[in-house]
């Protein structure tokens, strides 16, 4: 993981999160998702979501070599929007990004939670969440989507 640096986003790499959240999306989610839940989360992740949650400081851009190439964002003690490029998947950069997102919200609440998306579940188990509930989210049109709500507790 030689040269990843990570800081908070500027308004000016709001196009560059918007790509990585929506390729990856495409890339990955087709995998677990069918599409009116893969739809919804490009709605969720619009890029007036994403300029908004820039200009609040909420996402952090992570470089490798100069360039984007994950993002990661929490609001108050809630993480969201982890994604890492496809290609850059694997080599723990999800981890890093974890890393710095907990350490910043450990300092101020006793546990972080987030929305577990289908393909990180197991990656977020590991990190040592454990799920507190299941939603299930009325897509329309008799389509509906169930993710997990998982939580992580501060270690003492």
């Amino acid at each position: 993981m030689s040269g990843l640096k990570h800081r908070k986003a500027l308004p000016d790499d709001a196009e560059r999160i918007f790509y990585i959240v929506q390729h990856t999306k495409e890339v990955i989610y087709p995998d677990y998702y069918a599409r009116p839940a893969v739809d919804f989360f490009g709605r969720l992740h619009s890029i007036d979501n994403i300029r908004k949650d820039i200009e609040q400081g909420r996402i952090y851009a992570f470089e490798k070599d100069g360039e984007i190439i994950a993002t990661g964002s929490h609001t108050d003690n809630h993480i969201t929007r982890v994604y890492v490029l496809p290609e850059y998947q694997g080599q723990g950069f999800g981890t890093l990004i974890m890393d710095e997102l907990e350490k910043e919200i450990f300092a101020e609440y006793d546990f972080c939670e987030l929305d577990a998306s289908l393909p990180a579940c197991v990656f977020y188990e590991n990190r040592g969440y454990r799920t507190v509930r299941h939603i299930k989210h009325d897509l329309g049109n008799g389509k509906f989507m169930i993710y997990e709500i998982m939580e992580k507790r501060k270690s003492k």
